[in-house]
């Protein structure tokens, strides 16, 4: 039998460090889940989110950071899942994961049992969350906290492995979130079929195969051009995922 292994000593440096994809990776992914929502669907989460936009709802996990109110919320963001380890094989996080808060807010908002404030913030929740989950690092392998821990130069200037997927390189391109969620592609209806046929989980799991291509780094730890030639169209194809299964969850809940 595996050793289990406890994602809790990781708890204290990668806290509140995590914001994935940045505002506009988060906001392509709200984009393009709305451009796949079912009319029933769009019509009631404009009721429930009071017209705001999924790509303005997006950032709202990110943003009430700065609220002690929810700071039960911070490690919500991640799961450290150990190579050659499946999720059920890990000890939980009794402050909660990734994984374990998008099946319990799914879960929550199918039933329909919520207030009016904690539908509209669960929701929200859930929008973030399904992101976050696409972004490689959001799912951790041991020791390094998402990639935080891993220094690195990005053009010159300090940065992070987990903070170069997050931002650095959408921002390198200077593009709005509408250019990011155009650029991402146009699924046709069979590749939408298969995206929105996969489970959370499987989310999760792709996420870890990544990991090569995600660690592949220069031994003097300078990125540039060539690290994001290598690695962008992976970024653009994880956001398009991300926008494309988060609609298929909402059209369950809400369609």
């Amino acid at each position: 039998m595996k050793k289990l292994v406890c994602a809790l000593m990781f708890i204290p440096l990668f806290a509140g460090q995590v914001f994935a994809w940045g505002q506009n990776g988060h906001r392509a992914v709200g984009l393009i889940a709305e451009q796949h929502l079912s009319k029933k669907a769009k019509k009631k989460i404009a009721k429930v989110l009071h017209e705001t936009s999924l790509a303005e709802a997006s950032v709202w996990m990110d943003d009430i950071k700065s609220d002690t109110a929810y700071n039960h919320t911070h490690d919500w963001h991640w799961v450290t899942i150990p190579e050659n380890m499946r999720y059920e094989q890990t000890q939980k996080n009794p402050n909660g994961d990734i994984i374990m808060k998008i099946e319990e807010l799914t879960k929550a908002l199918k039933a329909g049992n919520l207030n009016e404030k904690q539908q509209g913030e669960y929701l929200k929740y859930l929008v973030h969350l399904v992101g976050d989950l696409h972004q490689p690092l959001h799912v951790g392998k041991e020791g390094d906290t998402g990639g935080n821990a891993i220094k690195l130069q990005w053009f010159g200037k300090p940065s992070n492995l987990h903070r170069v997927w997050d931002s650095d390189m959408i921002e390198s391109k200077d593009l709005s979130f509408t250019e990011l969620a155009r650029f991402a592609g146009n699924p046709n209806k069979k590749q939408v079929k298969e995206l929105q046929s996969t489970t959370v989980r499987d989310w999760a799991y792709e996420s870890m195969t990544y990991r090569p291509q995600v660690y592949n780094l220069p031994e003097d730890g300078k990125l540039s051009y060539r690290y994001s030639y290598d690695n962008f169209d992976t970024l653009e194809k994880r956001i398009l995922q991300a926008g494309v299964r988060l609609a298929g969850l909402l059209n369950e809940i809400y369609g």
